[in-house]
């Protein structure tokens, strides 16, 4: 598993975050090289995460959970991406 960068649209703004896999679903969010928090994505109910230490407020969690779901390739099981 590879650090990989993605863009999300927060209030009609483009903004940046690197996304270091941790494993067991887990990433680790940067921005402009300072960790930001980290992730844990629920890999049976696609909807729902928990975040740890993470300075994102939540619809901008839920924008890179969606981003890191499209990234891995994950289903749209849920309808919820």
């Amino acid at each position: 598993m590879e650090q990989f960068r993605i863009e999300v649209a927060i209030e009609g703004k483009g903004r940046f975050y690197e996304i270091n896999p941790l494993g067991n679903a887990r990433y680790q969010i940067s921005e402009n090289g300072e960790i930001i928090g980290t992730i844990q994505l629920d890999e049976k109910d696609h909807a729902h995460c928990e975040s740890q230490g993470c300075e994102l407020d939540l619809p901008a969690l839920h924008a890179v959970r969606k981003a890191i779901q499209a990234q891995e390739g994950w289903n749209d099981t849920f309808g919820h991406l």
